[in-house]
């Protein structure tokens, strides 16, 4: 019954706000019901963000990098831990862009498929775009390693884009939302995979009626799951990647992980990218 309120804690909070905006009767019962169970819902979050931080000293798991081409990493753990917050099993997730080389004006990748340019951050206009203008809508994702599909969703609208300086203002409003609902309204579409030994990789903000499994499914490296999208709490197109202890976000630890990849230079590295840093993967994924 704790647990179930605990990951609850958004509604708890909601139901406090509720309390406060339709009283009328000054700082009364409904008053202090309303604040109780704001605070109430704040220390939840608080306790969660706390009892999901994973152990120390953790030796990060070896996995082939789940797409192929020039991509670019952001909100990194090879940049900073936790690289999101420890809620959520976000402890060592990354988001990461596709991004062909720039002037190539062919994909990128050498496949020879017309690929747009990345369209800037704006100040003020356009407010938003459509996530087809970007490169990363779209591209196909491969299971890292073979495992069985534990959970998926798949209906969610990919929504315009939050990058205008209104627009991440909005992100930022909407998201603290979001958080208080399900994990699904902020992961988005999204497929959960068990790679055993208690591993589990979450692929988040996928695209809508992408996904190519279902719960149950067992699927082979480098097959294709999904294609990138922009579904969730998402400021743009991109991959939100991340491993953990456990099929639920709500209460797993996050897991770290490492790739085997080189930058433009051509250096090649094993671990993970910092924010900004463009990379290809090293070693091709097998074939979908």
């Amino acid at each position: 019954m704790l647990m179930a309120v605990w990951k609850r804690h958004g509604l708890v909070f909601a139901a406090g706000a509720v309390c406060v905006l339709v009283n009328r009767q000054g700082l009364g019962p409904l008053w202090f019901t309303g604040v109780t169970l704001i605070l109430a819902g704040l220390l939840l979050a608080v306790a969660m963000n706390f009892r999901q931080r994973p152990r120390e000293g953790l030796a990060p798991l070896m996995l082939p990098v789940p797409f192929t081409g020039r991509w670019t990493a952001f909100n990194s753990p090879g940049s900073k831990i936790p690289s999101h917050t420890h809620s959520h099993a976000q402890t060592y997730a990354i988001d990461v862009k596709y991004e062909p080389r720039p002037g190539n004006g062919k994909g990128g990748d050498g496949d020879g498929n017309e690929t747009p340019a990345t369209p800037p951050v704006t100040w003020l206009w356009p407010l938003a775009r459509r996530p087809q203008s970007y490169p990363s809508f779209g591209r196909p994702l491969l299971a890292p390693a073979a495992g069985m599909v534990v959970a998926t969703a798949g209906r969610q609208r990919d929504h315009l884009t939050r990058t205008s300086l209104p627009g991440l203002v909005f992100l930022h409003l909407e998201g603290f939302v979001r958080g208080l609902g399900w994990p699904r309204h902020l992961l988005g579409n999204h497929v959960v995979l068990d790679l055993g030994g208690g591993v589990h990789a979450v692929f988040a903000h996928l695209r809508r009626d992408s996904l190519r499994v279902n719960p149950g499914d067992r699927v082979t490296a480098g097959q294709q799951l999904a294609e990138c999208g922009n579904s969730g709490n998402s400021s743009d197109p991109h991959l939100h990647f991340q491993l953990m202890d456990g099929p639920d976000v709500m209460t797993a630890h996050g897991l770290p992980f490492e790739w085997r990849y080189a930058d433009d230079d051509g250096s090649e590295h094993t671990g993970v990218p910092p924010n900004f840093n463009s990379f290809v993967p090293t070693a091709p994924a097998p074939p979908s």
